[in-house]
């Protein structure tokens, strides 16, 4: 089968109050007629102001209200895609040659024809994954236009960049001092604010590229997944219902996790930080955080990998995430609220999540303290002393069934960030009052297409369903005729959540979940992992409380 040509063609777009902008229409390369435009691309548009010189490190700033894109006689032109921020290279991919601290920005691709209703297409407000380290939202109008033209999906995507690693979710004393001293509450979580930023800048502009503002799904893929987690349950806690924004939520091979470690602990991590950029811990605070700001890119990115605590990840600050985020789930008070909003959330996993996972920043030591002090670098030691112990007992032996330390550390780290977890964030929803089915739409993938380039003894691992929910993903000669059929149920159902319908989704109990067998069928399957990840949950963050304690203390 021949591989598909596409042409680029640049549209000029009014977008009222915010001027004009130059971006793409993308169709079909072909002399027959099979010209008709399949989709609209604006890529690279800013949705804050540049976080740099000072502002590295700090909260996101929004757009000036008279900020303008561009005028009729000379339109903004955003035909490329967004800056990446700068990151560790991994797989030979976004290497220091196209790094830009500037990065603020978000791709809109929008359906051609007319949109489903008066008040515009719905919109899927789609974070990408990466760790919390690594990754962009650039994927070319190419590779989404065989979801935006083939199939039941006909929505606006909008896919914001926002910072990562150390230039996301650095948190310190004094980043929390400085804060304090502008009238900013809380210190770290740079990039959950750069994506409030860009959901908020999306709720208030997307009207004027046909979208509707009250039709928002939030979903994501890994840490892009974990983000729509932080990001309703940030909704949930912090925003008032009149400006609530999120109507769905979307979690792609992710969970909740853990309560975020506190500052003190990342504390530790900034000291680390400075020791390795060859800052002196003596300097003051503000001098500290001048040297860190007047630093090279590349040396702030290179001084991260030999680090012990080299995962810069999210802080329990109680003004992003609150400091009583796991009680509220356990209470059942984070399900209410979710039924109170009218809020429904898609869950599900694929069947070999640690194949991908073991090779991210593989412990250097193949033991059980190798892994021990690795998975320090992602959660609260207290959390990984437990999982730990859980799996390896007092003698701190190889888990049973797996190869090697190797093979634990993916599989644990597997657990942690999806199949345990996220079973257990599960069963709290249930127990809070979501119903299966309904509210809550859980799924597995024991399949992977053709196109998928990750290699085959990987199995159905992490990311390889990009090419299910994202149609081909621009992957190879794409999704074929007899996967399609496969497929089409599977893609009927994502487009009838983001459009806000009632969704077939054949499920009734907490352990029953939609299968894509092997094989290509599709069934309920009950959950044979389901009384490990509840048992895992309980064990790590039954300390959040539950009951009238949880309560109390989500109340403090």
């Amino acid at each position: 089968m021949p591989r598909v040509q596409y042409k680029r063609d640049p549209y000029r777009f009014n977008a009222g109050s915010l001027g004009h902008l130059e971006g793409l229409t993308v169709s079909f390369r072909s002399n027959s007629s099979r010209n008709t435009p399949l989709l609209r691309y604006f890529g690279g548009v800013p949705y804050a102001l540049p976080p740099i010189g000072p502002y590295r490190f700090r909260r996101p700033r929004p757009l000036p209200d008279y900020y303008r894109y561009g005028t009729k006689a000379n339109p903004g032109r955003f035909t490329r895609s967004t800056g990446i921020c700068p990151q560790p290279s991994w797989q030979g991919m976004n290497g220091e040659e196209v790094w830009d601290e500037d990065c603020l920005q978000l791709n809109i691709y929008i359906p051609c024809g007319s949109p489903p209703s008066t008040q515009g297409w719905p919109v899927f407000f789609y974070i990408h994954g990466g760790f919390l380290q690594w990754g962009d939202p650039n994927m070319s109008p190419e590779s989404v236009a065989p979801l935006l033209s083939e199939t039941a999906f006909h929505a606006i995507i909008v896919q914001p960049a926002y910072r990562l690693n150390a230039f996301g979710f650095l948190a310190s004393k004094e980043l929390q001092a400085e804060a304090e001293r502008v009238g900013v509450a809380g210190a770290g979580n740079m990039g959950f604010w750069d994506q409030r930023l860009a959901l908020e800048w999306t709720a208030a502009n997307i009207s004027h590229f046909g979208g509707d503002a009250h039709n928002i799904t939030v979903g994501g893929y890994s840490a892009g997944s974990h983000s729509a987690f932080q990001q309703l349950a940030h909704e949930l806690y912090f925003v008032p219902d009149e400006k609530a924004v999120i109507r769905r939520v979307i979690m792609w091979s992710n969970s909740p996790g853990v309560q975020p470690k506190s500052l003190a602990e990342h504390q530790l991590q900034f000291e680390e930080y400075l020791t390795a950029l060859s800052i002196p811990l003596s300097l003051s605070a503000e001098e500290k955080l001048k040297r860190l700001r007047d630093l090279p890119l590349k040396q702030l990115i290179d001084a991260q990998a030999n680090m012990h605590l080299h995962q810069f990840r999210a802080t329990t600050d109680n003004a992003f995430i609150s400091k009583a985020l796991m009680a509220n789930i356990n209470s059942g008070d984070f399900a209410r609220r979710m039924k109170k909003r009218g809020i429904r959330l898609m869950n599900g996993e694929c069947r070999d999540e640690h194949s991908l996972y073991r090779i991210w920043r593989t412990p250097t030591q193949a033991t059980f303290e190798g892994v021990y002090s690795r998975l320090c670098a992602d959660y609260p030691e207290y959390a990984v002393k437990k999982l730990m112990e859980y799996y390896c007992g007092a003698d701190h032996a190889l888990p049973a069934g797996m190869e090697d330390w190797v093979d634990a550390f993916g599989k644990l780290y597997a657990n942690m960030q999806v199949h345990c977890l996220e079973r257990g964030f599960q069963n709290a929803l249930v127990n809070g009052g979501l119903e299966p089915g309904k509210d809550l739409l859980r799924y597995r993938f024991e399949w992977r297409a053709q196109c998928v380039t990750l290699p085959l003894d990987w199995g159905v691992t992490h990311s390889s369903d990009m090419a299910i929910w994202f149609w081909g993903e621009g992957k190879g000669e794409g999704i074929t005729e007899q996967e399609k059929l496969i497929l089409e149920s599977w893609n009927g159902a994502f487009a009838a959540f983001v459009r806000g319908d009632e969704v077939n989704w054949p499920t009734s109990q907490a352990t029953e979940v939609m299968r894509l067998r092997e094989d290509g069928k599709t069934d309920v399957w009950t959950d044979a992992q389901w009384g490990e990840g509840v048992k895992l949950w309980k064990l790590l963050n039954d300390e959040a409380g539950t009951g009238m304690l949880g309560w109390l203390r989500s109340k403090l």
